[in-house]
């Protein structure tokens, strides 16, 4: 496949945001006080280019050049090494690992609406990915990596049309083992009140890391606005992940990915999904609503009062009847336990109404 250097290759949007130094945050997502790089109208198609934080991080090197480079790769991104190579600032251990954009403006969006951001498309900027796992991080901290390594990488290759990533079944060996590809952002949000960056690892109530693997093309997250201008930002591009994420990260790889930008005004908003307190995702097939905590007991729970609400505000369903509808139809799927706030998310099938 072609690398889809900055400025190269198609552009599926109306606009499109490249992710140079000046347009990036890396370790912190945006807040109010952070000046949006584009405004635009609801409706607008919004092409970002998007850089894995694997490769670039300072426990491998701050030089992705080499890193993919001793992995055999000789066409690197060229904003990678831009935004590793600069002074951008970045604390690691005390900042998150990943690359967002900064903040897109969409005219009109208010405290109280719902910002809606649909993939239109996600497309691999490189051929390559990474799975990482570091000590005291993962759902088995302690255990894993093995042999005290500070970092567990794994080479796949893609292709243009999403194809398979590959390991292999012993450190060294040939790549074997095949999955499917499913592109998706794993950050998605909108910016929060007040003049404090957040941290980029715990998703929340503005969305952030969500890391919800079904929000591929043709999904749409839905997010309660914080700010006017709704000042929306992607990030974290992934090339698959299953349920759970539990080794610390998915198949991390660069995206060029679109997102169409829309507002639903408060009442419109209320109709349809009732009072969100946070992010809910929307497939072809499923309605999709969060719950989220550091204990996974409480993001179950959470997300559970969530859908009761969702299914009496939506459809006029008693709670008690919903409740049950919940246990005998709904599945409740761990979305991530490795972002300190752990998420929950229930898949209800919109054909069942």
């Amino acid at each position: 496949m072609t690398v889809l250097q900055p400025g190269t290759g198609p552009v599926a949007g109306d606009v499109y945001l490249p992710a140079s130094v000046d347009h990036v945050l890396w370790g912190r997502l945006p807040c109010a006080t952070d000046q949006p790089v584009l405004c635009v109208e609801p409706g607008t198609a919004v092409t970002f280019d998007t850089i894995s934080h694997e490769g670039i991080l300072e426990d491998q090197g701050r030089d992705p050049a080499a890193f993919f480079g001793a992995h055999g790769v000789t066409d690197v991104l060229d904003d990678a090494v831009a935004l590793a190579a600069s002074e951008h600032p970045h604390r690691f251990g005390v900042d998150g690992p990943h690359v967002v954009s900064r903040p897109v403006q969409v005219a009109g969006a208010q405290v109280g609406d719902l910002l809606a951001m649909t993939v239109v498309e996600t497309a691999p900027r490189v051929p390559y990915g990474v799975i990482s796992n570091r000590h005291g991080k993962g759902a088995l901290v302690g255990e894993y990596p093995l042999g005290g390594a500070p970092l567990f990488s794994a080479f796949a290759t893609v292709s243009a049309d999403g194809g398979y990533g590959q390991l292999p079944l012993v450190p060294g060996g040939e790549p074997t083992v095949r999955f499917p590809l499913r592109p998706f952002l794993g950050t998605m949000g909108v910016a929060v009140r007040g003049a404090e960056r957040p941290h980029s690892v715990p998703p929340g109530p503005h969305g952030g890391n969500v890391d919800i693997a079904l929000i591929t093309t043709g999904a749409t997250l839905y997010l309660p606005v914080q700010v006017d201008g709704g000042l929306a930002y992607v990030g974290d591009p992934h090339a698959a992940q299953g349920d759970g994420e539990v080794s610390l990260t998915a198949m991390e790889a660069s995206l060029r990915a679109t997102v169409r930008l829309d507002v639903v005004a408060r009442e419109d908003a209320l109709a349809r999904f009732g009072d969100l307190a946070g992010p809910l995702a929307e497939t072809a097939e499923f309605l999709v609503p969060t719950g989220m905590d550091e204990d996974l007991d409480v993001a179950v729970a959470d997300c559970v009062r969530a859908v009761v609400a969702l299914l009496q505000a939506r459809f006029g369903m008693d709670p008690s009847l919903a409740y049950a509808y919940l246990s005998a139809a709904t599945d409740f799927r761990i979305s991530q336990v490795v972002d300190v706030v752990k998420g929950v998310h229930a898949t209800i099938r919109k054909s069942d109404f």
